[in-house]
Parts: C-alpha cells; structure tokens; sequence
C-alpha cells in the first residue's frame, strides 16, 4: 500500500480512538517489540527536546508534513508551522509540558507508529489559579528514509485540573525503559 494511504489510514484509525478518560493513562503491563522501543525512546527525546527547551531539536522530532492537534478543526501543518506555534511552549516561561508513553503499537507497516500517554501541563505563573492540568497524547510516527522516526501526526486530550498529588503521580508513573520481550 502507498504511503500516503497508509498514513491516511493511521490517521483515521487515530480519529477514532476514544479519547482518555480525564485520568492519565496508567503505564501497560504489556510487552512491546524491539522498533516500538525504538519508537518509545524517540517519544522520551521528543519530551526531553521540550523539557529542555531545545527548539532545533524539537524540530528534528517533526516530520516536514505533519500534522498537529489533528483533533481541532484548525490543525498546525508543516514543521516550520508547528515549531513556531510551539515556541511559547518550547520555551516554557509560563507553562511547562512534559509528557511520556505509555503505549507505541506498530502493526502491519513496520515504517509506521502509534504512541500513546499522559500529559502533564504546569503553570508557573506566580498568580496561576490552577498549576496542575493533566491531559494526554496521540501520535502517529513515521519512520523516514534516513532511519529516523518523526511525528507525522498529533494530538491530545484536553486537559483538566490536576492537584499536587496528581502531578506527583504522574512523574512518578514515568518508565524510563520501555517494557520489551
């Protein structure tokens, strides 16, 4: 199957996973093969590119022709376009977003991923009515030409209150190894 298909088909499958359900994913017991621990530490990089306030290497985690908050009806489309709308975020001056897997699935294309977590938002502004939000993340990946997987498409649960306990429990709930048979 071409390609531009199979994204095609990943995306609607993406679509049509139900959304969390306003609590953080919990980490699988599941065992996961070697390309989707590839995929689960390429997941951790492109959080820390964030955590790290890294611009260009959060750049290199996108695909030139993906697609963000694939679930509004505006999505972000091209690197360039997601790196910019993103740089508020990247630089986190006033919010701080970490995320990790909890879940990468490859099927029958092994050049495609899908990727699935817990998303934790803080608000670091002295006078923030709420600090904590915890949300989640969907993306699918592709691995390019290069070798190298890249986001083709993201998005997310919306966010919602969270307190401090929370926000303990998610950083505590992080795999730093992927679960692999």
């Amino acid at each position: 199957m071409p390609l531009p298909r199979v994204l095609a088909s990943v995306f609607l499958l993406v679509l049509t996973i139900p959304a969390f359900a306003g609590e953080p994913s919990k980490p699988s017991a599941a065992v996961m093969s070697a390309a989707e621990c590839e995929v689960w530490a390429r997941e951790l990089s492109f959080a820390k590119s964030v955590a790290d306030h890294d611009a260009k290497a959060f750049a290199e985690h996108v695909d030139q022709n993906a697609a963000f908050s694939v679930d509004s009806p505006e999505p972000l489309r091209g690197r360039d376009e997601i790196t910019r709308q993103w740089g508020g975020i990247i630089q986190g001056k006033t919010l701080l977003l970490s995320w990790y897997p909890t879940r990468t699935t490859i099927a029958g294309a092994p050049d495609v991923a899908f990727s699935a977590g817990p998303a934790l938002f803080e608000d670091t502004r002295p006078d923030a009515k709420q600090r904590y939000r915890l949300g989640g993340f969907r993306s699918v990946w592709h691995r390019a030409q290069d070798g190298t997987w890249r986001v083709m498409f993201d998005g997310g649960q919306e966010p919602i209150a969270a307190t401090d306990a929370e926000a303990a429990a998610f950083r505590a709930g992080r795999q730093a190894t992927c679960p692999q048979g």
